[in-house]
């Protein structure tokens, strides 16, 4: 064998290790070309989106829905003037990290495409400044409404121009009903007259009992907008008997299916239990309560002091996303400002020319949401000289009157004087008002639930904007309202 063959194989395998070593350090230099070029990119376009979450129904359903915005690298911090929101809406700004979110505090209007913009968003690292714009469309609205038969009671599911109405529930005897975001809680009676609290999602499937405080009847149905909480007064069938309970203030959770455990009671650090009317706080944990011995004052859902706000004969309405509750009291209406327990009368309402003030006794005020919202308020004019005395005589109809923050009042709904309004409830973001009316109250009798309602209701939806009536459904009790119509309205 020649000894020229090891040397031939040892060169061979040098020159392969000088290729190698050659073209890896080719490779790294191009990928390092690459990864400076890309940085540079990176540093000319500034900070990209990498991810988009929002969710357009519960936008359109419930204050606090957001759209959270993730970048490719971190931020600074984006400031509340660097962002726009068309058509407009009620907003707050948070960044962390690559995320950067805008948090609506109403709810916004259905059937709308939305567009945000953030300007001047810049990265950690530095590099120019980026503009993101994002844009969505909330979906129309759906609503929950109640239907009362001789053959039996039953809830619709449908959409604001009444096509395809679908009953999700029905029942021989149903007293009220409430909506949550995921739940559906249904006051009932059996033909024994024991009462039930039924809770289903909201197909009016997965049915359950939630359990009562003992066996008697509840009223006052009410739901909070977020938390799937639900609260109602109760009252023990004994009345009569020592230590029975009389409308007694409970709240309960819907969320878990498989709970039984009882209903919390809310109690008072007065002597007085017994609850007369009641609301809860938007966007908070607090109830306001008015009891039998005409106080109002603020609880806590979960325990705690009582801070008594004086005396009210009724409470009106808390808007959504607002802290403004209006009562009634001897001396005239107020609004408590329920984060000091101040008042301040309520804002006289005018014509919108200014002239005079909106004639007629007014009725239920119903706040609309946010701060600066205004409320609906129906006004009956009497014709005083048809009638016995000052403030008697024949009513020349009524009127319901949105006004605004400084009182300036704009007509959206007139009703005959053969009829008579029930309920008047918002929308969440305000867009649209229903308003439950029985027609030709003379021959028009009240059936003998707990919770009596005239025989023929029907609700019209009016888009507050232009008073344009949307719809007019055979039924009350729409989703919207947050507490049930007056009894003796």
């Amino acid at each position: 064998m020649s000894t020229d063959l090891p040397t031939r194989r040892a060169a061979a395998r040098r020159r392969r290790g000088r290729a190698f070593i050659a073209t890896f350090t080719a490779v790294v230099g191009v990928l390092a070309v690459l990864g400076l070029a890309g940085a540079a990119a990176g540093g000319v376009q500034g900070p990209r989106v990498t991810a988009v979450q929002v969710d357009p129904n519960a936008a359109a359903t419930a204050s606090g829905a957001r759209l959270i915005v993730t970048m490719n690298q971190s931020l600074h911090p984006v400031k509340a003037t660097q962002v726009t929101v068309s058509p407009a809406a009620d907003f707050t700004v948070d960044t962390s990290g690559r995320g950067m979110g805008v948090r609506f505090t109403l709810p916004l209007h259905d059937d709308t495409e939305y567009t945000v913009r953030f300007t001047g968003v810049t990265g950690l690292g530095g590099g120019p400044s980026a503009s993101v714009t994002e844009r969505f469309r909330t979906p129309k609205l759906h609503v929950y409404l109640l239907q009362r038969g001789t053959t039996g009671d039953r809830i619709l599911r449908t959409d604001l121009e009444g096509t395809d109405p679908q009953p999700v529930f029905r029942a021989a005897h149903i007293e009220d009903f409430r909506a949550t975001s995921s739940h559906l809680a249904v006051s009932t009676l059996d033909a024994h007259g024991k009462a039930a609290l039924v809770v289903t999602d909201l197909a009016g499937k997965h049915q359950r009992d939630l359990p009562l405080p003992g066996d008697g009847t509840i009223s006052t149905l009410q739901s909070a907008d977020r938390g799937e909480l639900i609260g109602y007064t109760y009252s023990d069938a004994n009345l009569g008997s020592p230590g029975a309970r009389e409308s007694r203030l409970y709240i309960a959770s819907l969320k878990d299916a498989a709970a039984h455990t009882k209903p919390t009671p809310v109690a008072g650090a007065g002597k007085e239990q017994r609850v007369a009317d009641w609301r809860f706080v938007p966007d908070s944990d607090s109830i306001l309560v008015l009891t039998y011995d005409g106080r109002i004052a603020l609880r806590s859902a979960t325990g705690g002091d009582s801070a008594d706000l004086g005396s009210g004969n009724a409470i009106d309405g808390i808007a959504r996303g607002s802290s403004q509750a209006v009562v009634e009291r001897a001396d005239g209406m107020v609004v408590i400002d329920l984060t000091d327990g101040s008042p301040h009368p309520l804002q006289t309402a005018r014509l919108t020319d200014r002239a005079r003030d909106v004639p007629g006794a007014m009725g239920v005020v119903v706040p609309l949401p946010g701060k600066a919202g205004g409320s609906l308020r129906p006004y009956t004019v009497l014709d005083v000289a048809g009638g016995s005395g000052a403030g008697q005589g024949v009513a020349e109809g009524t009127t319901v009157y949105r006004v605004a923050a400084d009182g300036a009042a704009t007509p959206v709904f007139d009703v005959p004087p053969t009829d008579a309004i029930m309920q008047v409830c918002a929308s969440p973001s305000g867009q649209y008002a229903a308003i439950a009316v029985a027609p030709g109250m003379t021959a028009n009798p009240y059936d003998d639930y707990l919770l009596p309602m005239p025989e023929k209701v029907i609700t019209h939806v009016v888009e507050l904007a232009d008073a344009r009536e949307v719809h007019a459904f055979t039924g009350f009790g729409v989703s919207w309202c947050q507490v049930p119509p007056p009894v003796g309205q």
